[in-house]
This record gives C-alpha cells, structure tokens and sequence, in this order.
C-alpha cells in the first residue's frame, strides 16, 4: 500500500464530491431512467478514469498535455458532447410538455436511458475530459514517493480513486432512486430536467472557452 494513500484518500473525496459535468449527466440520466440508469453512467465514469489512468502508463496523457492543439481538441470535442447532450435534454423536455405527458407516468419508454446507453455516456463524457489525463500527471504523482515503484502505486491510487468514485455513485443512485415518487410529477420532473440541461449546457460552454488548463 502507498505510503501516503490515506492522503489521497482524503484528495479523491473532495475530486469526487465536487459536482461537474459527470454528475449533471447523471442527474439527467436518473431523470430519464431512475437509479438504474445513474448507476451505469457512474459505471461508464469509473471506466473512463481506468482509460485515462492506463493512458498516464503509457505517456499519451504526457503527450496530450505538452501539445496545445491536442489538448483544445479534446476539450471542445467534450464540451461539445455536453452541450449536445444538454440541448437534446431540454429539447426533450419541451416536446413531452407540448405533447402532454400521461400525469403520474415517470419515464416514457420512448425517452428512457437504456443502460449500455447510460454506460456509453458516461464514458464518453469522462474520456473526453481532458482534466482528467492532467489530473493523473499533476495530482497523483504527488502522492507517490521517490523509493516506491511508479506504475504499481499509481494502480492502487487509481483504485482507490475509483473505489471512492464507485461508492457516491451508488450513494448518488440509491438517493435518486429513493426520490422517484417525488420526481414522478410533472411539474417537479420537468423543472429538475431543464434546469440539468441548461447546467450541462452551461458547463459544456465553460469547458469550450476557459482559458490554461
């Protein structure tokens, strides 16, 4: 075990607590799919943290940072997926209002996040962040001391960093999930979903045009 992986422990709850544009897809796809569908975009979260932590192995996250047009074109190819899956979540939201939702009715099936789908989101969404390539070249390095081996330790704080990232998310579901009936009205379901859909919107253009890394 690391030395200071009590340290980075502490570290990967605050990273993971912070909200962003993860948890707003989230959100969005609890919405559209319940806890189930929260549950797997976490999934497809964490497996994006093991592709870029292998990237970090193999020096692409390195060559990703050190190239400035490789960088910008990751970052708006993510911002772009987010407001895109934003705009769609808004747009939804307004036809079902001009079609008249069955009252009481919680997910048409024709809206409803399947959970490869939910999975395959999330992933997109966290593999297209390019802060976090940066974080395992900037932050977890710090918690890794000169005598212990590089790769071997950076495996167990990434575990431990989706360790932590796996238990919110199944905190996150199970409150989503217990949230349902509350959810179920139309009013309450369409206010939360528009307001994540201009969240995601508004992240995904922060991400676009914020300047430095």
């Amino acid at each position: 075990m690391p030395e200071q992986w009590v340290a980075f422990l502490v570290v990967a709850v605050v990273l993971t607590v912070v909200p962003g544009p993860d948890t707003a897809l989230g959100l969005r796809n609890s919405l559209r799919g319940g806890s189930t569908a929260m549950w797997w975009t976490g999934l497809g979260v964490c497996s994006g943290i093991f592709v870029h932590a292998g990237a970090s192995v193999l020096g692409l996250s390195a060559l990703l940072a050190a190239s400035s047009q490789a960088y910008a074109v990751v970052k708006l190819a993510g911002a772009g997926y987010l407001c895109w899956l934003g705009a769609s979540t808004l747009w939804k939201s307004w036809r079902r209002s001009d079609s008249g939702p069955v009252p009481g009715e919680f997910e048409p099936a024709a809206g409803r996040v399947r959970r490869w789908a939910a999975f395959r989101e999330g992933f997109v969404s966290d593999l297209l962040n390019p802060k976090i390539a940066l974080l395992f070249l900037t932050v977890l390095p710090q918690f890794i001391s000169p005598e212990e081996p590089r790769v071997p330790t950076l495996a167990v704080l990434t575990l431990v960093f989706v360790g932590v990232a796996l238990v919110w998310w199944r905190v996150t579901s199970w409150l989503a999930g217990a949230l349902r009936n509350a959810l179920a009205r139309d009013r309450v379901r369409t206010a939360v979903e528009r307001a994540t859909g201009a969240v995601m919107v508004a992240l995904g253009l922060r991400v676009a045009f914020e300047n430095g890394r």
